[in-house]
């Protein structure tokens, strides 16, 4: 970006619960730049109308359910990992339209890393999900090497459409058993565990020593990450993808890199 937003937002709906705002009104600050990122909970009816008005106060912001896939429809350009994804999860306003790009594949590596030292090599995933945030997790996935992804959703109908887009590297599983028999590591893409205790992985079908990554984050954890832990499984939350998709944002719409500590301290308790 060159010209710097005039807002700040982050679109979805709900939005409520999200921890996005402090972490990057915490890093707004310690840059000294006068903005305050705010949230917008946008009925997928408005969509549109929305998005219209904040390319007209040439604003940029982060997306996240149930709109990434309508918003990349609505860029007038996509960045490459968007274009790959179908998805945006930032955007940014040039010459009166947004541009979209999506930085949850670089957010899902450093995630990664935290739980196990180091990205798979020659190895299955299972993913639970099949949107936007799915989409960027087989993303990320496709680089690291010779791995491949077993997925699954509820709506098989979802599940083989982005198994199409990422033919050769994912496979539709019949049920979330066979998604994540044996595998070294399982994610859980869904929104599933955000309010409530419900799992969205059988824990018992898990292989010993496999990895539970879950996208979803809440105060203490998700009853997933709990359970998982109590069963000898190493198993983290969102909030490490969160801020790492966050600071690759901010970078997006600043044109540097942000303190990542200091969005890191701002809710590291809160996971």
């Amino acid at each position: 970006m060159t010209l710097r937003p005039g807002r700040l937002v982050l679109i979805g709906h709900p939005v409520a619960h999200s921890l996005s705002p402090k972490i990057q009104n915490a890093a707004l600050r310690a840059a000294n730049i006068q903005l305050t990122y705010e949230l917008l909970d946008v009925a997928p009816a408005s969509l549109d109308r929305v998005l219209t008005s904040l390319a007209a106060q040439s604003a940029a912001g982060n997306v996240t359910i149930p709109h990434k896939s309508r918003v990349a429809e609505h860029c007038h350009r996509l960045l490459p990992m968007a274009q790959r994804t179908g998805a945006v999860n930032t955007f940014w306003t040039e010459h009166g339209g947004l541009v979209g790009d999506n930085t949850d594949a670089d957010g899902f590596d450093d995630a990664v890393r935290d739980l196990l030292g180091t990205l798979p090599h020659d190895a299955e995933v299972g993913v639970i999900g099949a949107g936007g945030a799915a989409a960027g997790i087989i993303a990320a996935i496709e680089r690291w090497d010779a791995c491949r992804v077993r997925l699954y959703n509820r709506t098989d109908f979802h599940a083989r459409a982005l198994a199409a887009r990422f033919e050769g590297i994912a496979t539709v599983a019949r049920s979330v058993r066979d998604a994540v028999a044996g595998v070294p590591l399982v994610v859980n893409a869904t929104p599933v565990g955000m309010h409530d205790d419900t799992l969205s992985i059988p824990l018992d079908a898990l292989a010993p020593g496999a990895a539970v990554f879950d996208v979803v984050y809440r105060r203490g954890g998700t009853a997933l990450v709990r359970e998982a832990r109590v069963r000898g499984h190493r198993a983290g939350g969102g909030l490490r993808m969160l801020v790492g998709q966050g600071a690759r944002s901010f970078e997006r719409w600043f044109g540097f890199a942000p303190d990542r500590d200091l969005m890191w301290e701002a809710v590291r308790d809160l996971g």
